[in-house]
């Protein structure tokens, strides 16, 4: 059995992703932005196998003092985990400019899965695993767009952005694991029946088990053992090179350095800054 954390966990391939890994008796950290959602996809999960252990965490992402009292309430219940997955995500919403003026899909996407995966990496078991969501829709990264300064008003291309800025970190990430822990990046398809799909595309999508099927191999399987630093794109089953905006050493130190800028102005950097 193995601790997992799921972000993003009341819907969509997070909700799928929890009903699979119960179904194999795992103990499940589910988290949601709202309880009430957060309590229906509990009973769900619950449904699937109502011995599974579930503990549940409440916290906004889009807010950098939530997602710090979201990783402390982590460590002061939990000794260990073995899998980060880094779900949660956001395409389109009407306030697009969070209140500290960023841009909200860099913090959801991008800024909320370094603080909690770097965080955690104290507690994160010796062949523990961080899978973070990234997606077929990549972009040059401005990283004017990452601190506010440029404001992007094409929600697209703010996504896709964030989604390729988390990939480049992953990748970089997996430098200063341990031997045997794997940070790997995976789009899980594209266009899944999302509700990030239905309201971005207007559109029902694939079959959110293809998403789920892939995060649970990546969390667990012998396939993803030695995938740490990798990009897993799904849509065509293999690994792969990632836009090549991220072929270029001096564009990827930019965007961790930029990262590391943004948000040590919001929390104590000692335990999230990736070099």
């Amino acid at each position: 059995m193995k601790t997992i954390l799921i972000t993003g966990a009341t819907d969509g391939i997070g909700l799928e992703t929890a009903k699979l890994l119960a179904s194999q008796d795992h103990h499940l950290l589910m988290h949601g932005r709202n309880s009430e959602k957060l309590k229906a996809a509990v009973e769900q999960v619950e449904q699937v196998s109502s011995d599974t252990k579930i503990d549940v965490y409440l916290a906004d992402l889009s807010n950098f003092n939530e997602i710090t009292l979201l990783t402390s309430m982590i460590k002061k219940e939990h000794q260990s985990i073995d899998v980060i997955i880094n779900n949660a995500g956001i395409f389109k919403t009407p306030l697009a400019i969070t209140n500290d003026g960023l841009d909200i899909r860099f913090v959801v996407n991008t800024f909320a899965p370094v603080i909690i995966t770097q965080s955690l990496l104290p507690i994160l078991s010796d062949h523990g695993r961080v899978v973070s969501l990234s997606s077929a829709a990549q972009a040059p990264i401005d990283h004017r767009a990452m601190t506010g300064e440029l404001t992007l008003n094409d929600d697209f291309q703010a996504y896709a952005q964030s989604k390729l800025a988390l990939t480049i970190w992953s990748h970089q990430e997996s430098n200063i694991l341990k031997p045997n822990q794997v940070a790997v990046a995976v789009n899980p398809g594209s266009l899944l029946a999302s509700k990030m799909v239905k309201e971005g595309f207007g559109m029902a999508g694939n079959e959110l088990s293809i998403g789920s099927e892939i995060l649970v191999k990546a969390a667990l399987s012998d396939e993803f053992a030695d995938a740490s630093g990798k990009y897993f794109d799904n849509d065509s089953k293999q690994f792969a090179a990632p836009h090549n905006f991220a072929s270029s050493q001096d564009n990827c130190h930019r965007v961790i350095a930029t990262i590391n800028s943004v948000i040590e102005k919001y929390i104590d950097t000692k335990e999230t800054q990736l070099h």
